[in-house]
């Protein structure tokens, strides 16, 4: 898992100029990425260069497959005779990788499913659910949002101001105490919100 910001720009955020909390702070931003991947249901890595194969498990022979966000699609192999060989590669004519363009709700997005065309369908396995479906890609994003990048120096922040607040009481007023919520910061949110994998 990588981090989603660095410790300079969490600590410009919060005006801390001595190197004092470096550890708590680094701990913060490690907390705050992992949460921002299971907040969204997928991670915001930046592709490497390599490809690999990575396999799936359809629920449906003509439906769309989602798959792990993918940069470029090198190759769709399918195992037809369930016997774990994927010895059938389809070619560029039988699927298509979507969104078309990479573009998606305003948004630029790698390719996360594939769906099936002309003479290509996914085997299904109906008794012990296998993988039948290999596809060999780059695996992430071009680069790491810069809403993501934001939202997790937002949730960072919280985190580590929220050490000052051990026991849930941020202070008292003429109120009484001030309690933290326990809730994830709307503007982290907010920023979020449109790359959800369940939003697709």
């Amino acid at each position: 898992m990588a981090d989603y910001c660095t410790l300079s720009e969490l600590k410009a955020s919060l005006r801390i100029t001595d190197n004092v909390d470096n550890t708590l702070l680094a701990q913060a931003i490690t907390s705050a990425s992992g949460w921002v991947d299971g907040y969204c249901e997928r991670t915001f890595e930046a592709a490497g260069t390599a490809a690999e194969a990575r396999d799936f498990i359809p629920s449906s022979r003509f439906q769309v497959l989602p798959i792990d966000d993918a940069v470029a699609i090198t190759s769709v192999a399918i195992d037809d005779d369930l016997d774990g060989s994927f010895a059938t590669v389809l070619t560029t004519a039988d699927w298509q990788g979507e969104p078309i363009n990479g573009r998606a709700g305003g948004l630029s997005l790698p390719f996360m499913r594939i769906r099936p065309l002309e003479d290509g369908y996914w085997p299904l396995d109906v008794f012990e659910h296998r993988a039948t479906v290999r596809v060999t890609a780059r695996w992430g994003w071009a680069a790491t949002p810069d809403v993501v990048k934001q939202a997790t120096i937002l949730q960072a922040a919280r985190l580590f101001t929220r050490l000052n607040s051990p026991l849930g009481v941020a202070g008292f007023g003429d109120m009484g105490a001030m309690r933290v919520s326990r809730y994830a910061d709307p503007d982290v949110e907010m920023l979020l919100k449109p790359l959800r994998r369940q939003g697709f």
